[in-house]
């Protein structure tokens, strides 16, 4: 039982201490306008992402952190941390989406900035009264500009694609722009047609044995409607059934964890190490687990997978990620991963936005389902939808 046997107050300080290590080589260079001058770009030979890859790193680092964030600043150490954290965000922010700064981002050239651009949405929507709400008129018109160069010229491929298309516009609905109806539409209504069933989406036509329903289908899905749902009665009414399948598929992700932390190393981008269970995080966060799965079991699993994933060969011996799935191991990436990619892995932080009250953090430890079978316990067995 030595797996899981520490308790909540500990499992958050290694939350932060890992958020820390993932987001500050970012944030603080980026605030001060050294992204572009510090960070290193591995990638593999014929790939040329150096146009993106910053992009990357800031969008995908902050959607990360961002309901960490939303707690705010308080008297605790924390608190303190995240105050520290609230305001390189914002001056980031402001750097990334200013032409005038050394480190305005790429929204133009080739069609990753619509990747991205979305990752930085989706930030904004996760935490709109710190991120978004708090920054002067010349920024959100800024922010507004760079998501809406995303339009033009280019058009999201035939897959997940489409979401980034469909949360660029749920931003610029919740910051009062003119926003594109049918691209949000196109996006839910083929995702409908795409459900191959029992919680999976195919990633268009065809169904992949990979992680993007978690990297980004269903945690996008259920964002979008989040924001623009009560804007049409057909888009209401799928709140319900998306969020069902969610569910399905974050008991599917639960499962998928070893005792020692690992998980199989399926289908393309699994250089996003433990992002690959950003869904299972954000149904954590948001209180929507499957019934039968106790949030204390999810805190433990993950954090067995962060630290399977995340360790010290990992990084750079300056803190930058490096690629891999739980070393460095620079074969794993495809010619679209590049340092700045890799920064999904924030997202498996998801939970750090509910307070120590809560049972995720409060509750003494307790095995997930591989812990349990595998150490011979009685389980119920797995049911389809």
């Amino acid at each position: 039982m030595e797996l899981y046997n520490y308790t909540g107050v500990e499992d958050r300080q290694y939350f932060i201490k890992t958020l820390d290590k993932i987001a500050r080589p970012v944030l603080e260079a980026l605030s001060k306008g050294r992204l572009h001058a510090t960070m290193p770009v591995e990638q593999r030979a014929g790939c040329h992402c150096e146009s993106s890859t910053h992009l990357e790193a800031f969008a995908r680092t902050l959607t990360g952190i961002a309901p960490w964030l939303r707690l705010g600043s308080d008297n605790t150490p924390e608190g303190a941390l995240r105050s520290e954290y609230i305001e390189m965000a914002l001056a980031a922010i402001d750097a990334a989406t200013d032409p005038a700064s050394p480190d305005y981002m790429n929204y133009t050239v080739g069609a990753q900035p619509i990747v991205d651009a979305a990752f930085l949405a989706h930030a904004l929507l996760r935490a709109p009264d710190v991120l978004l709400d708090p920054l002067p008129t010349r920024v959100k018109e800024n922010i507004a500009r760079a998501l809406m160069l995303t339009r033009e010229g280019r058009k999201p491929y035939f897959c997940n694609w489409l979401l980034f298309s469909a949360m660029i516009e749920a931003a610029l609905h919740r910051m009062g722009k003119q926003w594109d109806r049918m691209r949000v539409d196109y996006a839910l209504r083929q995702h409908e047609a795409w459900y191959v069933g029992d919680g999976a989406y195919g990633d268009g036509p065809d169904f992949h044995f990979d992680f993007y329903n978690s990297f980004v289908i269903q945690p996008m899905l259920i964002d979008i409607l989040a924001e623009l749902g009560d804007e049409y009665s057909e888009w209401a009414a799928m709140r319900t059934p998306v969020l069902k399948r969610a569910k399905r598929y974050g008991a599917v992700l639960e499962r998928m964890i070893a005792p020692d932390g690992s998980f199989p190393p399926l289908g393309r981008s699994i250089a996003y190490r433990c992002g690959a269970f950003q869904l299972l995080a954000q149904l954590a966060l948001t209180h929507n687990l499957p019934d039968d799965i106790k949030p204390v079991q999810v805190r433990c699993a993950l954090a067995a997978v962060m630290r399977r994933t995340l360790t010290d060969d990992s990084f750079t011996p300056d803190g930058w990620l490096r690629i891999g799935l739980c070393a460095h191991q620079p074969s794993l990436g495809e010619t679209y991963i590049s340092t700045g990619s890799l920064y999904l892995a924030s997202t498996a932080l998801l939970p750090l936005g509910l307070p120590e009250s809560d049972p995720f953090w409060r509750d003494p430890p307790e095995p997930w389902t591989q812990v349990r079978i595998w150490s011979g316990a009685d389980c119920p067995a797995d049911k389809s939808i």
